[in-house]
């Protein structure tokens, strides 16, 4: 009787009146052949939004209805999981159509002409032209990660989803979602029973083994590189950033994390560069930092479970600011960004930021479902039994400011570091950036004398980019191929 190879990750809350699954298959969009960039996402998706073998989809729905439940799947770089939460009364007949969609989806052509025509239009127009923020930060991963298996977003490129066919999503189901590659997660007050139910159904799925790809190593930038995707607007929205190796479990990642926590926590309004930038100058509505890829920033207000990584990326993200203001504000950013690196924090903003984050950490996972996502991502992370979350209580309020110090001195190099701004002025924007042309700012309402003091400083900062290291591109050309 054939077994699965990974213990089920379990978190079992008694009093919860309902259950929360997770079923993760080590594959991602790293494991899109050459040329068929996106099939890992069309694969995934035609199983959570497509028939099987025993329903249509709109009978799955239509039976999912009254449980008020549903499932759905997250696509990742390495990991694809699928996920759903219902209330224990209707267990059975809910895990039945869950184990349906993991285990036998059809395929059907209809179901795949549709999912494959809202990827591509996703990529040719919500993503190009409805949000220059995620536009950025995608320009900017893509750049970074450029000859990696990173170097695609998780959805593809038009052209890999045009070449893709039902023939390839059924080839790469068999061949990538197969029982070595499983690991289930269980979460709130399900029966003992449960488990092994459902480890008994995984374990018909073929033999096989997880994909073996190879981490990825972005080469670092000889000095800075800027991409400059040109697109009609009033604003321009800028990403930067730089691969570091830090990975959670690491006591040197909590020390970066409560580094980048002073920066730039997401969504916090008493950061520095929030302060720096919005609070003291008005000229957006957030400017924010990261360690980690921080999937859905625009809708979230915590970090996402889901999404673990081998390689991560530090990345500021500057929201849209006016067209005229673009240059001051990446001198802005790019010089609180070296200050950290070249000087550290002082002992009172490291005991400030540790006291938050001893205290703030309990809000990223309220839920059972969402405690469950993350203990699944400590499965990928080899983190059990101190887990993520376990590990920010017991760390970060036994970090010292020399490790904090220590650990910004060893990662952060904004010496090194990719540009993506996106705005209509590109050209005009890259001889200005290449000239280190002054770019002083001007207001529609007075500030502080030391506001004023500093912006002499920032309006001639040094960026120390060449134009040869500028590259523009029309925003139509994103995510072509």
């Amino acid at each position: 009787m054939p077994k699965l190879e990974k213990e089920a990750v379990v978190l079992p809350v008694p009093a919860d009146p309902t259950v929360s699954f997770a079923i993760a298959f080590a594959v991602g969009s790293q494991d899109d052949p050459a040329g068929k960039e996106g099939l890992a996402y069309l694969t995934a998706n035609l199983m959570a939004e497509g028939a099987t073998t025993k329903h249509s989809y709109a009978e799955i729905l239509k039976l999912l209805y009254p449980m008020a439940a549903d499932y759905g799947v997250r696509v990742d770089k390495e990991r694809t999981t699928f996920t759903g939460r219902v209330h224990r009364d209707n267990l059975d007949a809910y895990t039945e159509l869950l184990l349906d969609a993991v285990l036998r989806p059809a395929f059907f052509g209809d179901d795949f002409l549709r999912i494959k025509q809202r990827t591509t239009d996703y990529l040719e127009k919500t993503l190009r032209y409805s949000s220059d923020e995620e536009l950025g930060k995608a320009t900017l991963y893509n750049t970074v990660f450029a000859g990696t298996p990173y170097g695609h977003i998780n959805q593809g490129t038009v052209a890999g989803l045009q070449s893709v066919t039902l023939d390839d999503v059924r080839a790469f189901y068999g061949s990538m979602f197969v029982r070595g590659a499983v690991t289930l997660g269980a979460g709130g007050g399900y029966p003992p029973a449960l488990l092994g139910a459902l480890q008994a159904r995984l374990a018909t799925l073929p033999a096989g083994s997880p994909s073996t790809t190879a981490t990825p190593r972005p080469a670092l930038p000889a000095g800075r590189q800027v991409v400059m995707v040109k697109k009609p607007g009033q604003s321009t929205a800028i990403s930067l950033g730089f691969p570091i190796s830090v990975r959670r479990g690491e006591r040197e990642y909590y020390a970066l994390w409560l580094a980048n926590s002073w920066l730039g926590e997401h969504r916090n309004s008493s950061s520095h560069l929030y302060q720096v930038i919005r609070e003291a100058r008005g000229m957006n509505y957030g400017d924010y930092s990261y360690i980690e890829w921080f999937a859905e920033g625009g809708m979230r207000q915590m970090p996402p479970p889901g999404v673990p990584r081998r390689q991560q990326l530090f990345e500021v993200w500057i929201r849209p600011v006016p067209n005229a203001q673009a240059h001051f504000a990446l001198r802005a950013a790019v010089r609180e960004v070296e200050h950290l690196a070249a000087n550290g924090l002082t002992q009172e903003q490291f005991e400030l930021t540790r006291a938050f984050l001893s205290k703030y950490y309990l809000h990223f996972a309220e839920t059972t479902a969402t405690r469950l996502g993350y203990a699944m991502d400590d499965s990928f992370y080899g983190m059990p039994p101190l887990g993520h979350l376990n590990g920010f209580r017991a760390i970060v309020p036994t970090l010292t400011l020399d490790e904090v110090n220590a650990a910004i001195r060893k990662y952060l190099r904004p010496e090194s570091m990719t540009i993506a701004m996106v705005s209509q002025d590109a050209d005009a924007l890259a001889d200005a950036l290449s000239s280190e042309a002054p770019s002083p700012m001007t207001y529609g309402t007075p500030k502080p004398p030391e506001v004023l003091e500093e912006d002499k400083e920032i309006q001639v900062y040094p960026l120390r980019i060449r134009r040869d290291a500028i590259r523009i591109v029309p925003v139509e050309e994103m995510f072509a191929r």
